[in-house]
C-alpha cells in the first residue's frame, strides 16, 4: 500500500517561490489563486530579526473533511492516498473550502470549480515527481511514502522533530514541516503590522498587530489573500427555511390544539406560505453555487455522507409534506390534517435544524462547531413561525392568537439565552477570535443593533405587552417582522464571523 505525503524542510527553504511558479505553470493556475504558496514571517526585534519561510498547500489528510462534505464526490482519495478532485463533478458549493482547516482550496475563476494541490498525480502516475519537487533549488520539498518505513524521506520524518498544521483538528495531515517556526504554522500567532505587507495589501482576514493582539509573536510579511466563500445568500437561506419550517410547525401545533377544522388559517395558508419560502430557499441555494446548472448532481452523483445531500433530502421530504397538507386543506379534511400534524411538524424541525450538522462538517470554522447551533436554529424556527402567523393575523382570523404569540415570545427568549451562552462561553482561540469579530469587531454594529436590539429585545417586549394587554394584531405583527429582520442580521454576523478567522 502507498500513502504519499510531503516533507517541507523550512530550514532549507529560501523563499524563492519556484514551487509556486512551477505549480501555476504545470496546472495553468489563474492569477489571483494558488495551489501552493510561500508564507513569510519575521520574528524578533531590530537588530535581531529572523525571517522564516513555510510552504502552504493541501495536506492530503487521512481524515479529510473536504471529502466528507463534498456532495458530489468531486473530491476523492486516490489509491496512493492523495486527495484529488474531479472538475466534471464539482457544483461549486464551496463547502469544501469551509471544511478545510488549511485554507488550501480555491474556486478556479475560469472553470468555477474547486481546485487545490493534487500532488501532481498525473505526474506520479508516470513515475515522475511533482513539479514543485523538481524545481526546488534546495530540495526543501520531498515526497514521502508514509507506508514504507524504508523510504528515505519517511525515515527523516520518523527521526526528526517535525510538525503538522492544526493538529487539534484531527484531520491527520500528511504534510510534515521540519524546522518551521510554530508561529508560521499558526496564523493566529502572527499579525500584519500597521504598515501592511511587502508585495501585498493588508487583508481583513488576517489580524493586525497592535496593543490588543493577544498571543501574537511574529509579523506576517508575505501571504496570500483568500476570499470569504459563504455570504448573504447563505445568511438569507437560514432565514427563509426557518420561516417555512416554523410556519408548518406552528400549524401542526394548532392542529394538536384542536383547530384542524380551520380550513384557511390552518389547512391552506400555512403550506402556501411554507412552499413560497421553501422555493426561495431553493433559489438561494442554487444561486449560491458556482456551477448552478449542475445542481441536479446532488441527486445523481450523491455523496451520502455529506449534509448538503442529506439536507436536500430533508427539504424534498418537507416539500412533499407541505404538498400533502395543502391537498388535505383544500379537501377540508380535518382527519387528514390530524394525521399529517406530527410528521409535518417533525419534518419542519428537521428542515430548520439540519444546517447545524452541515456546519459541523465545516471543520475549518470552529465557531460553527458549537453544540448550541441546533437548539438555536430550532428556537429561531419558533420565532419565524410565530412571526409569520402574527403577520397573517392582520389579514385573516388566526385561531388561538395568544398561543401564536406565546410561541413567538418563547422562541425569542430561548434564542436570546442561547446566543448569550454562545458569546459568553470560552472556546478555542479560533472561536474566541470569531466571537470578538462578531461582538466587538467589524460585525459588532449589525450584531448588537440588528441581531440583538431589533431582532430580540424590541420584539420580545412588544410581544409581552401584547399578551399582557390583550392588544390587537398590529403590535405582534410588527414584533414578528422586526424579529425576522433581526434574525437575518444575526445570521449574517454568525456566517461571516465564522469565516473571518485566518487559516493560513
Amino acid at each position: 500500500m502507498t500513502r504519499l505525503g510531503f516533507l517541507l524542510d523550512s530550514d532549507s527553504c529560501i523563499g524563492c517561490h519556484a514551487c509556486t511558479v512551477a505549480c501555476k505553470s504545470e496546472h495553468d493556475v489563474p492569477l489571483g489563486v494558488n495551489r501552493t504558496w510561500v508564507k513569510y514571517i519575521e520574528t524578533g526585534t531590530f537588530p535581531n530579526v529572523n525571517r522564516h519561510f513555510s510552504v502552504m498547500r493541501c495536506n492530503h489528510c487521512d481524515n479529510a473533511p473536504c471529502i466528507t462534505i463534498c456532495p458530489t464526490n468531486a473530491l476523492f482519495r486516490a489509491a496512493n492516498g492523495v486527495v484529488d478532485f474531479d472538475d466534471s463533478n464539482c457544483i461549486g458549493c464551496k463547502g469544501c473550502m469551509n471544511a478545510c482547516p488549511y485554507d488550501a482550496i480555491y474556486i478556479n475563476p475560469v472553470t468555477n470549480t474547486a481546485n487545490k494541490c493534487n500532488f501532481c498525480n498525473h505526474r506520479i502516475e508516470q513515475n515522475l515527481e511533482p513539479s514543485c519537487v523538481v524545481v526546488c533549488p534546495t530540495h526543501a520539498i520531498k515526497v514521502a511514502d508514509l507506508d514504507d518505513p524504508t523510504d528515505e524521506t519517511t525515515r527523516i520524518i520518523a527521526r526528526s522533530d517535525t510538525a503538522v498544521r492544526a493538529p487539534q483538528q484531527q484531520t491527520l495531515p500528511k504534510v510534515h514541516y521540519r524546522g518551521a517556526d510554530q508561529a508560521s504554522l499558526d496564523p493566529l500567532r502572527t499579525a500584519i503590522a500597521p504598515d501592511g505587507m511587502i508585495w501585498a495589501d493588508t487583508t481583513p482576514q488576517h489580524p493586525t498587530a497592535g496593543p490588543d493582539s493577544h498571543g501574537v509573536v511574529a509579523r506576517t510579511v508575505y501571504t496570500t489573500a483568500h476570499q470569504m466563500t459563504w455570504k448573504a445568500k447563505v445568511s438569507s437561506y437560514l432565514v427563509t427555511k426557518a420561516i417555512a419550517a416554523g410556519m408548518m410547525a406552528v400549524a401542526a401545533l394548532l392542529v394538536l390544539l384542536g383547530h384542524s377544522a380551520e380550513q384557511a388559517a390552518v389547512g391552506v395558508v400555512p403550506p402556501v406560505v411554507a412552499g413560497f419560502f421553501l422555493a426561495a430557499t431553493g433559489v438561494l441555494l442554487v444561486g449560491d453555487l458556482k456551477r448552478p446548472e449542475r445542481f441536479y448532481y446532488l441527486l445523481t452523483r450523491s455523496n451520502r455522507r455529506s449534509w448538503l445531500v442529506k439536507g436536500a433530502w430533508v427539504l424534498g421530504a418537507f416539500a412533499a409534506a407541505c404538498a400533502a397538507w395543502f391537498a388535505a386543506g383544500l379537501a377540508g379534511s380535518p382527519v387528514a390534517l390530524q394525521a399529517l400534524a406530527v410528521p409535518a411538524g417533525l419534518l419542519g424541525l428537521a428542515t430548520a435544524g439540519y444546517t447545524a450538522f452541515l456546519f459541523a462538517q465545516c471543520e475549518g470554522r470552529d465557531l460553527w462547531q458549537t453544540p448550541l447551533l441546533l437548539p438555536t436554529l430550532l428556537a429561531q424556527a419558533a420565532v419565524a413561525g410565530g412571526a409569520a402567523y402574527s403577520a397573517a393575523d392582520l389579514v385573516m382570523d388566526v385561531p388561538d392568537p395568544d398561543a401564536v404569540r406565546w410561541v413567538l415570545l418563547a422562541g425569542l427568549l430561548a434564542t436570546g439565552v442561547l446566543i448569550a451562552a454562545e458569546v459568553m462561553s470560552r472556546g478555542t482561540a479560533h472561536v474566541e477570535a470569531a466571537v470578538e469579530a462578531m461582538t466587538r469587531g467589524r460585525y459588532a454594529r449589525r450584531f448588537w443593533a440588528g441581531g440583538v436590539l431589533l431582532g430580540l429585545i424590541l420584539p420580545a417586549v412588544a410581544t409581552a405587552v401584547a399578551l399582557a394587554a390583550g392588544a390587537g394584531a398590529a403590535l405582534p405583527a410588527a414584533a414578528g417582522l422586526a424579529a425576522v429582520a433581526g434574525m437575518w442580521f444575526y445570521e449574517d454576523c454568525f456566517v461571516r464571523a465564522g469565516q473571518s478567522v485566518p487559516l493560513s
